[in-house]
């Protein structure tokens, strides 16, 4: 049996986990033109590698698949739609009948809703065989209402009545950290998203304790709650705003400093909490490959680096490819990466910019300030983006289906 990439990965720590960042219900379809693509000497084992990783005839029959968890938000469920337009465009035209043809905002969110409760229902079995440590999917709040409290946790209850594996998704502002404590002080498990920085790790970290404290104290039962924080890797140093300070003070940093130093943000976030022994688990998402190209070599250090680490690795489609078509020139996983310090000179270097010392250091940023970070303040809006395109797919269906009538 060969390996997979990532199964190789999650051998470094008996706690790492691997989930699949989209809808499970693409999976079928890209793993097809996986394979279908795949280089003839690989196809057998490409084959074995992504069953393993999840097939529905063994999750029915087992209760099991590779990966441990699912991600999902309301672009990437776009992704699904687009997948099978007939189906959806049926789903929405029943969803408008009951809402009224006008309400195009109500039609998307509860055709979003019943995206989620489908990929729940597909990996629930998991959940109930785990009792409750794997088979989540996480659901996310509307990514346009970032700074509005009362929204964001109307829509993360609706979220999480779905079924008891959604995992409520909420944005690393400072509203984002009080919906946080407060669903966990209702023992509903969140994944805090949009966050990139050691501040906003302990601000969840912090809200997540006290909304703990609030459910013990409540009698609520925690047996099978979670959270998990979420870094977003190579958006913090590719889409915020290092490379323009960086230039401005005439400080030049090689694609190699900026790894280091994303990497250095994630450790110190997963140290603080290991040290405080908090139950929070970190999340890397967003990850690259650096690829020289064909006879070159390639490195994922968003991964490599923090190799050994119970992290939760969540894994879009494009990413698992690109792993996929360098891995006989990856370099073998080191168990003991998590431990090493990035380079002393490097940190130093980066801490000259502005950016990075909000980043890095604990108390870089007040809570207020989250939502106005550069790597924040650009996701959201990519993120606001790509809902509102979402938001069309649904009117697009629901004026065909006008135009039928």
């Amino acid at each position: 049996m060969t390996l997979h990439v990532l199964e190789k990965l999650a051998a470094t720590n008996p706690e790492c986990e691997i989930w699949w960042d989209s809808s499970p219900l693409v999976y079928a379809g890209w793993k097809e033109k996986m394979i279908k693509d795949a280089p003839p000497e690989k196809k057998q084992a490409w084959t074995e590698q992504l069953t393993r990783l999840f097939d529905e005839e063994t999750l029915k029959a087992k209760g099991t698949m590779g990966f441990r968890g699912v991600t999902t938000n309301p672009p990437l469920s776009l992704q699904a739609l687009q997948a099978n337009p007939a189906f959806w465009a049926g789903e929405i035209r029943k969803i408008a009948a009951r809402h009224g043809k006008n309400d195009i905002e109500g039609i998307y969110w509860e055709t979003y809703l019943d995206v989620v409760r489908r990929g729940a229902d597909l990996i629930r079995k998991v959940y109930d065989t785990s009792n409750g440590k794997y088979g989540v999917v996480s659901g996310q709040v509307d990514p346009r209402f970032v700074s509005e409290g009362e929204v964001m946790l109307a829509q993360g209850l609706e979220l999480a009545k779905i079924a008891p594996n959604v995992m409520v998704k909420i944005p690393g502002s400072k509203e984002g950290y009080e919906v946080i404590e407060e669903l966990t002080a209702r023992g509903i498990s969140t994944n805090n998203t949009t966050s990139f920085t050691v501040p906003q790790y302990i601000a969840c970290m912090n809200a997540v304790s006290r909304g703990l404290a609030r459910a013990k104290k409540a009698g609520i039962d925690t047996s099978r709650w979670r959270s998990v924080i979420t870094h977003m890797s190579a958006r913090l140093g590719n889409i915020g705003d290092l490379k323009a300070q960086a230039d401005a003070r005439g400080i030049a940093l090689s694609p190699e400093d900026i790894l280091h130093g994303e990497t250095a943000v994630m450790k110190r976030a997963y140290f603080h909490g290991k040290n405080a022994g908090h139950p929070s688990k970190m999340l890397q998402c967003s990850m690259r490959v650096s690829d020289a190209g064909p006879g070159g070599s390639a490195s994922s250090w968003h991964i490599s680096r923090i190799a050994g680490g119970d992290f939760v690795y969540t894994c879009p489609p494009g990413y698992i490819a690109q792993l996929m078509q360098a891995e006989d020139r990856l370099p073998p996983f080191d168990a003991n990466a998590i431990n090493e310090e990035e380079p002393k000179d490097v940190i130093a270097k980066l801490m000259r910019i502005p950016y990075f010392r909000q980043a890095y250091e604990p108390d870089g940023m007040k809570p207020e300030e989250f939502s106005r970070f550069g790597a924040f303040a650009a996701t959201a809006t990519e993120f606001a983006g790509a809902t509102r395109k979402t938001v069309d797919f649904v009117a697009q269906a629901v004026e065909a289906a006008q135009s039928a009538a």
